[in-house]
């Protein structure tokens, strides 16, 4: 039933709908149907949802805040820029930390990306091998530009950031390669040492 109002609702929009979808996503316990209330949202023009997804960046629910950064990355509007925190990107929560790196990534301005994967790169070696990935393509998702800032941490004194780092790398070169066997290269490479 809740899947098909938001389908009527993207369907048709109307604004006037448009705060009752995002007071939804802040609670909804389904995915799918969090999935179709972004989907709604998309629908309505970015003038009207961008500054009230914008502030629920400041809710103390963290699920309000990962689907509002979700949908933020999904319109792609890059006014939505700013509010990407440094706080948001470090955020204790995994799944506003997640939600922040595929927002920053989508939204970020030309020019801004060295300095956005110097932020990303600060978070390797952070959670298990489902959000080391999340993170890895969010930085692969950048190009090139990585490279300095993960190289750089290829050097970091723990190895659970090395080993991420030489993974991210890897995936960056050959995406298709996997992430399990990226990080079983890189704990091999680690384990080699810098001589080798």
């Amino acid at each position: 039933m809740r899947v098909r109002a938001a389908l009527a609702v993207g369907t048709a929009p109307d604004p006037a709908y448009v705060d009752r979808l995002i007071e939804r996503c802040a609670v909804e316990p389904d995915f799918y149907v969090r999935e179709m209330l972004t989907w709604a949202l998309i629908r309505h023009p970015a003038d009207v949802t961008v500054p009230r997804l914008v502030a629920e960046l400041h809710s103390d629910r963290s699920q309000a805040r990962s689907q509002a950064l979700h949908t933020l990355s999904k319109i792609g509007d890059r006014a939505a820029w700013p509010a990407i925190t440094p706080e948001l990107l470090a955020s204790a929560d995994d799944e506003v930390a997640r939600a922040a790196w595929r927002a920053a990534v989508a939204l970020v301005p030309e020019g801004a990306e060295p300095e956005l994967a110097r932020r990303l790169v600060s978070q390797l070696g952070r959670g298990d091998r489902e959000l080391q990935l999340s993170l890895s393509r969010a930085l692969a998702g950048l190009g090139e530009t990585i490279l300095p800032a993960v190289r750089a941490a290829q050097a970091a004194g723990d190895a659970r950031v090395r080993r991420h780092a030489l993974a991210t790398e890897r995936l960056l070169h050959d995406p298709d390669a996997g992430f399990e066997l990226a990080i079983n290269e890189a704990k091999r490479v680690d384990a080699l040492g810098p001589q080798h």
